[in-house]
């Protein structure tokens, strides 16, 4: 039973890397290769021969990380390499695959062009990652260089995208150099949202002597709350300190709670990504009953 578990699971898992590859491919193919413009890692280092000499792309990036999987080999662990080489092999097939999407290209403008680019190429490549998966390239020379220095692997593959760029400005001209660089921030600033999940949420800390109090409002709002034992470091008291996570729309009403029970209470508003757990869809209720009764008799269930 378990091991057919944990076969459905890898068999799900590639299925995501293959959508993510896919996604990846059609944006290039369909944005980037026929606006002109470059994208980052091996793939970018195929790009630009493919504007040179016609290469095709996907065979290009996967002969390109050959070499580079072979000291994934020796240096990573088996492990960490078969993932890369399925990504890799998934996702230069794709790129061959979607070539025809070079004549179909929606946008004319270069600007969106990489706009839209940088977009969907965030949606695969998240969707890989967040699959724990890869597509290569510098990823593993980060990997590699990370193990061995304890560079940052974000820092070292920024660096070698920026040694692309440098060779685009060369080659193409600075203006296709610089629209990439709008390319590759979206496509950052999209994985990381893809990655860390849409279902943002956020994390509520709030310190007060009536903690009890504003716990029995929240909760009658459909919340379950926390709570975290605290003590100040000056006055040496203890008292409970709420936590609560809630929608982004329930943080005006927590805040109303806790004003109206105890209008000193101290409150700490994060961001927090993801969150799961049994008890986060629960129902509201109206909130404006829990104030009104608070407003209505501020000496009730003092703590």
């Amino acid at each position: 039973m378990i091991q057919l578990r944990m076969l459905e699971h890898r068999l799900l898992r590639y299925l995501g890397i293959a959508a993510g590859c896919f996604i990846a491919s059609c944006s290039i193919n369909l944005f980037l290769v026929p606006a002109h413009l470059l994208t980052g890692g091996a793939t970018g280092i195929a790009i630009i021969f493919y504007y040179l000499a016609g290469l095709p792309i996907g065979l290009q990036t996967f002969l390109y990380n050959v070499p580079l999987l072979a000291a994934a080999w020796k240096t990573l662990g088996r492990g960490y390499t078969i993932d890369v080489v399925v990504g890799t092999a998934i996702f230069s097939f794709c790129l061959d695959i979607t070539r025809v999407l070079n004549a179909y290209s929606p946008i004319q403008d270069v600007m969106l062009a990489a706009i839209f680019g940088g977009v969907f190429n965030g949606i695969g490549y998240g969707l890989v990652f967040r699959m724990n998966g890869s597509t290569g390239g510098f990823d593993i020379v980060g990997a590699i260089i990370k193990k061995f220095y304890s560079f940052n692997m974000g820092g070292v593959i920024f660096s070698f995208n920026c040694l692309i760029m440098i060779a685009a400005a060369f080659l193409f001209g600075v203006a296709p150099a610089m629209f990439t660089l709008i390319c590759m921030f979206m496509n950052a600033m999209v994985t990381d949202k893809v990655i860390a999940g849409f279902n943002s949420r956020k994390a509520v800390l709030i310190v007060s002597d009536r903690a009890e109090a504003i716990a029995e409002g929240i909760m009658e709002v459909g919340r379950g709350v926390t709570f975290l034992h605290g003590q100040g470091a000056f006055t040496r008291r203890e008292r409970n300190v709420v936590f609560v996570v809630v929608t982004l729309t329930q943080v005006a009403k927590v805040k109303m709670i806790a004003n109206a029970v105890d209008k000193n209470a101290f409150m700490i508003i994060m961001s927090a990504n993801e969150v799961m757990g049994r008890g986060f869809s629960s129902p509201g209720v109206r909130v404006g009953n829990v104030i009104r009764r608070y407003e209505e008799h501020p000496d009730e269930q003092k703590t």
